[in-house]
């Protein structure tokens, strides 16, 4: 939870805006095992000095217990201070002792002060003890008997407390004991009134008190004259800026586009990040080399080829426009993929995106997804809408550079949590992230984004496709006539235009239809139904993926959409596989040429 907490009172500071005061305080409570074990601690402090993710500071308390359930310290850490990790990024640790009440007071003021006057993470190491077990039923005795031995001869902190103030004359033995009363008069009292609560049947709520997320326009297409402010926006650089001599072609070319197409998908991301922010919604975009973009895509940020000042000509569309803020990350996935969704939790009107290098890498994020992403509402009734683009597509580029593992989130896909998409076309990615902005719903959203595709001539766009129309979850094939079709080639994602090309070299290409789900989940069951029931002389229904057969949509369209359908529907795919891609190009290029012709058979 360290980089969620982050996240949202960075949300908290940005709604804010004031700046180098950093109103909001993070503060964090670890056990010592966890301190010392868990890197994602280490992650969160890395993440405490990033512009991109700098809170201003964070109080971290460490209660030392001095065992990790039944572990002690020799076995849970190398280092003599559980609290060690956080002089990575030199933050001062004060180590004080729990059975004096003062002293942690003395040191709890000094954190404060220190993280107001420099801005910089904290740590106090309660040193301390837990007299029971892991729960009411553990006798920790078992594995650390010396330890608790000696716990068994020691008061209680009240006990100590109560007798040097009185050692002190500070109070009386009488007003002691009155305070003890009136302690356990509080206590009974409370209790008493959750028990009556509990009897009473109520709303369960534990979600805190997050603002609504506001519903904007339902139409998803912009005007002409939107399109022209971002064209001219990123032609416009400022006076005496320097742009690199093989970016301004570039630069010049998507200007060019979105006047006269056609449109790529970098571009088509561009207009829905600046048609939202001139509707007055914030965009925040983080990822490893998320501003230029991995694929030399985005150049959401262009760097002065002079002086490496930087421009980013989202922030200059109109006097009135929303923030923009894009960053490029440190080299993480979990930390960073938790501080997105708390900043989306805490802050629903923004577009907050997190981008993987390449979608393989969500796996260093999976933590996030499973205990927060997939069933965060369905354990708290805590909403998000983070959204997730990952680079998918077999491109002969590896088991480690293929596969986003689309299987993986199809499997955890229920209850509606959340969105799984692969557009096809940058038209249908526009629609897609404008209606999930624009929309009521507010949950996260996980999108597999292309790679070669990126730059495809057929995958692209036009103009109109953005003036007009909405996200379609599943696109017919209406170039095909249906009293010729007799083959239905089903798919999703990047394999669309390997199937369009080769179906236009073929002389038999009329029997072929091509339809594609551009939205695998929430599944689009209906219309894949009207579409099989729109050609009279079908004999054949294929899905076709790039992916292996135990892997991608299949396994759960065939547990979850095929049965419901009024034909028996073929695979062609890659044969199962523990491994995602094979190793090298050529096997991949052959493996490739033989799955088309599969198709097509």
């Amino acid at each position: 939870v360290d980089p969620v907490l982050e996240g949202i009172a960075r949300a908290k500071q940005d709604v804010l805006d004031r700046g180098a005061d950093y109103p909001v305080l993070p503060l964090l409570v670890h056990g010592d095992a966890a301190f010392a074990g868990q890197g994602v601690v280490a992650e969160t402090l890395n993440l405490s000095q990033l512009r991109g993710y700098r809170t201003g500071g964070t109080i971290h308390l460490v209660v030392n217990n001095q065992v990790g359930f039944t572990t002690s310290p020799g076995s849970s850490r190398s280092s003599l201070y559980c609290t060690d990790v956080a002089r990575m990024v030199q933050a001062p640790i004060f180590h004080v002792n729990g059975d004096d009440p003062e002293a942690c007071i003395r040191v709890a003021r000094l954190a404060f002060e220190y993280r107001q006057a420099f801005n910089k993470d904290v740590v106090i190491d309660l040193v301390c003890y837990r007299r029971r077990g892991h729960n009411e039923g553990d006798d920790p005795s078992y594995t650390q008997p010396l330890m608790y031995d000696l716990i068994e001869q020691k008061r209680s902190v009240r006990k100590l407390y109560t007798e040097s103030l009185i050692g002190r004359g500070d109070i009386t033995i009488e007003e002691a004991e009155q305070v003890l009363r009136d302690y356990q008069q509080q206590l009974e009292r409370v209790f008493t009134e959750v028990r009556e609560a509990s009897s009473q049947p109520s709303e369960w709520t534990t979600v805190p008190d997050y603002p609504d997320k506001p519903a904007g326009e339902a139409r998803t297409a912009i005007g002409p004259e939107v399109m022209k402010r971002i064209a001219d926006a990123y032609v416009t650089p400022p006076d005496g800026f320097t742009v690199h001599p093989k970016v301004m072609p570039q630069l010049q070319r998507r200007a060019a586009a979105i006047a006269d197409g056609p449109i790529d998908w970098g571009t088509g991301e561009i207009l829905a990040f600046g048609s939202l922010l001139m509707e007055g919604r914030p965009v925040r975009l983080a990822g490893q080399d998320s501003r230029r973009g991995t694929f030399v895509s985005r150049f959401g940020t262009i760097i002065d080829r002079v002086n490496a000042d930087e421009w980013t000509p989202l922030t200059s569309l109109t006097e009135d426009q929303a923030k923009f803020y894009i960053y490029d990350s440190l080299l993480s996935e979990y930390a960073a993929l938790g501080f997105e969704y708390g900043y989306s939790v805490a802050r629903p009107e923004a577009l907050v995106l997190w981008e993987a290098q390449f979608g393989d890498f969500v796996n260093g994020a999976q933590t996030v997804i499973d205990e927060f992403i997939s069933s965060g509402e369905s354990k708290w009734r805590q909403q998000s809408g983070v959204v997730l683009l990952l680079p998918h597509g077999y491109e002969g580029q590896g088991a480690d550079h293929s596969s986003a593992r689309i299987e993986r989130f199809m499997t955890m896909a229920a209850d509606e949590a959340f969105v799984v998409a692969q557009p096809s076309t940058p038209a249908s990615y526009f629609h897609l992230l404008r209606q999930h902005s624009l929309g009521e719903e507010h949950r996260p959203l996980i999108v597999f984004t292309p790679k070669s595709m990126l730059k495809r001539k057929e995958a692209a766009s036009q103009p109109g496709d953005f003036t007009e129309g909405t996200f379609r979850p599943f696109i017919s094939d209406s170039q095909a006539d249906a009293d010729q079709v007799d083959t239905l080639l089903l798919c999703s994602g990047r394999v669309t235009w390997d199937l369009m090309v080769e179906r236009a070299k073929r002389e038999d290409g009329g029997r072929f239809a091509i339809a594609r789900v551009e939205q695998l989940y929430p599944r689009p069951e209906s219309e894949i139904r009207e579409e099989i029931a729109r050609f009279p002389k079908l004999k054949a229904v294929r899905w076709v993926q790039d992916e292996p057969a135990n892997m991608g949509p299949w396994p759960h369209y065939q547990l979850n959409v095929w049965p419901d359908v009024d034909a028996q529907v073929e695979l062609i795919s890659r044969p199962e596989s523990s491994s995602p891609a094979v190793g090298t190009v050529k096997r991949h290029t052959e493996e490739q040429k033989d799955l088309v012709a599969r198709a097509f058979a």
